[in-house]
């Protein structure tokens, strides 16, 4: 009896710099790095050969039988055949799982504190052709999975062109950013029927601050209308909540408010001193400020059911359908730090700005570092994430961060902050260029205490519950 073997249709042979095994499943935008004796268990499920064969080793037959119970590989007719585009490809760049991407720098909102000046449209928005160019190095380069943002996304009179090439180079849409304006039934209509359910993750900033923030009266009605259409048509929400000095008294309430309408999760940060909100001279809440009024609420939303999941900035997360455990997003706990990156995050997600460049994280945008990423009209993507500014500052070591801070290799919690956020300690430091700078954000949790009594206080209220 022949025994034949097919890799399933959903699944691709890929493989990156470093990186030359891997599965992907592109619908999902997941990826499966593998030892090369899997990879080459997979290479012979072609359906062209008898993996039953004395030539085949025993051992790679269990794995092949090990793939067939995962639902990865299974039997077919001897003669079947790979489909073109599952076949191995080598991708030309390293591994960036995400590309979180802003399609245009305007908007149809007039924010306090937007750090690219959209309703100025300061960063403009790079034309048609250049965006079906920049999708097809990302497809090119491997990218699974794209998160779309602005300034607002949905301005863009080609934004379902920009849904289908993305579908079509079978890149995942996991979230659309958006104040929720233009979010209506024909465009969730329209997704749907491209078989697709994004989260609409949709700014709120305060109950009844909503309006104040965004510039534009009826905002806040707008975005609670946005948030019912998508629980009643069958989309995920999140929510983003900047906090500043006037609004942060409604932290509770926007939380209990945000779950009633069913979005499912939110994150909040402070106002950061960059873009409109410092050209307009708005006042920032401090650090100290603000960890205590996350401090304060974190009993508050115990007692209310948790409503949703939250991560309060770097200081909290909770998730409802977990509720033995909780996590302090800043606390890193790494056997050894000096071999680590900065920034794991960054090795991942990219992020890219309106006029194309390509970033580390969203939260440099406004800085003046910007400037000295590459942008990916100009050197390609594949350069930009193999050799460029961007590779230096997402390579950058917590071992060359403690030469320039040898007091910082000696601190107790080293081991825990890694050195910190890169974002947040440019945002903070005296040169606005420097790479290794101290995150006071970070020192502040730890060396003040905050840590301490984040732990205190969960093991008064929920002694049960697990960091």
């Amino acid at each position: 009896m022949n025994h034949f073997y097919l890799l399933k249709p959903q699944y691709r042979l890929r493989g990156y710099e470093r990186l030359p095994y891997a599965l992907t499943f592109p619908k999902k935008g997941k990826v499966r790095f593998l030892k090369k004796e899997v990879f080459d268990a997979l290479s012979l499920c072609n359906g062209k050969i008898d993996v039953m064969l004395p030539l085949v080793p025993e051992d790679m037959r269990a794995i092949i039988d090990k793939l067939e119970q995962e639902g990865v590989v299974a039997p077919c007719e001897q003669g079947s055949a790979l489909l073109p585009v599952q076949e191995y490809k080598k991708y030309p760049a390293r591994y960036i799982r995400m590309a979180h991407w802003s399609i245009t720098g305007g908007c149809n909102y007039k924010c306090k504190h937007c750090y690219m000046s959209a309703p100025d449209a300061k960063y403009g928005q790079l034309p048609h052709d250049t965006v079906m160019r920049m999708i097809d190095e990302l497809y090119e380069c491997g990218v699974l999975s794209v998160s779309i943002t602005g300034g607002e996304p949905l301005i863009r009179p080609d934004f379902m062109e920009i849904v289908d090439e993305l579908l079509k180079r079978e890149i995942h849409i996991t979230q659309i950013y958006t104040n929720g304006a233009l979010v209506t039934g024909k465009l969730l209509e329209q997704l749907d029927a491209r078989g697709i359910h994004p989260e609409f993750n949709m700014s709120f900033d305060g109950v009844g601050w909503h309006d104040w923030l965004r510039g534009v009266d009826g905002a806040e009605e707008a975005v609670d209308r946005a948030f019912l259409l998508c629980r009643k048509m069958g989309f995920p929400t999140g929510a983003e909540m900047c906090i500043h000095r006037k609004n942060k008294h409604t932290l509770r309430e926007t939380m209990k408010h945000l779950g009633e309408v069913g979005c499912r999760s939110v994150k909040t940060n402070p106002v950061a001193d960059v873009g409109e909100w410092r050209k307009n001279g708005y006042e920032t809440v401090g650090m100290d400020e603000m960890y205590q009024l996350y401090l304060d609420y974190i009993p508050q939303y115990y007692e209310d059911g948790m409503p949703l999941a939250i991560q309060l900035g770097g200081f909290f997360m909770a998730l409802p359908e977990d509720p033995e455990h909780y996590d302090i997003p800043m606390y890193k706990n790494v056997k050894d730090p000096e071999r680590v990156t900065m920034c794991g995050h960054a090795r991942q997600v990219m992020y890219i700005s309106p006029e194309g460049r390509s970033l580390p994280c969203l939260s440099l945008s406004g800085m003046e570092v910007q400037e000295k990423f590459p942008l990916i009209p100009k050197e390609g993507l594949s350069k930009c994430i193999t050799d460029s500014f961007y590779m230096k500052m997402i390579d950058t070591r917590v071992s060359e961060f403690n030469e320039r801070h040898p007091e910082c290799r000696e601190c107790e919690y080293l081991r825990y902050c890694c050195g910190g956020c890169r974002a947040s300690a440019l945002g903070t430091s005296p040169d606005p260029y420097d790479l290794l700078a101290v995150d006071e954000a970070c020192c502040k949790l730890y060396r003040d205490g905050w840590v301490d009594r984040i732990i205190k206080r969960m093991h008064e209220i929920r002694p049960e519950a697990k960091m």
